[in-house]
């Protein structure tokens, strides 16, 4: 039988400067006449160091393959969240089912406060300093999406100062 690594963070960063981080693998089983059939699911984060991010799931019937299948679809689902000095430019909250995630701006030195999964999505995509809490479910699939939706609400000063009609220095007095 096929060993399962823990559900941990592994890393990798290939040449092209992308880095995969592995969240989680679950192994499944399908029960049929003949006995049982194992599976295995994977999921994983790609992000660029620079605010780029993706998430990707793959499922096969061995454990490298599902990886391979993940990352790969990470690669094509990235996006692109706006930074400052390594951290975020305000707090967020996000959510996806019962899983809630809050983001906090920390200042320079605090490092990644964040349980898990939501750790493994800071540290692909660069973040260096944020302060983030978990409420409700801890699946891991679940805490990824709410991590990405509460990072997609991020906003820059610039945008919220052009949606006013307002120059940025206007906006932060």
């Amino acid at each position: 039988m096929a060993k399962v690594p823990a559900k941990g963070a592994a890393a990798e960063e290939q040449d092209d400067g992308i880095r995969e981080k592995m969240i989680a693998v679950n192994r499944v089983t399908k029960v049929v006449k003949g006995g049982r059939i194992l599976g295995f699911a994977a999921l994983t984060v790609v992000g660029d160091g620079d605010g780029g991010i993706g998430m990707g799931k793959g499922k096969s019937r061995e454990v490298p393959v599902s990886v391979q299948k993940a990352m790969d679809q990470a690669r094509h689902s990235m996006e692109r969240i706006p930074l400052k000095n390594g951290t975020i430019h305000h707090s967020v909250v996000g959510h996806h089912g019962a899983s809630r995630v809050m983001l906090l701006p920390a200042p320079e030195g605090t490092g990644i406060i964040a349980g898990g999964p939501m750790r493994a999505v800071f540290d692909a995509m660069g973040i260096r300093n944020i302060v983030a809490k978990s409420h409700g479910s801890s699946n891991p699939y679940n805490m990824v999406r709410a991590t990405l939706d509460a990072l997609s609400h991020l906003r820059t000063p610039s945008e919220i100062a052009a949606k006013r009609g307002k120059t940025v220095e206007e906006l932060l007095g």
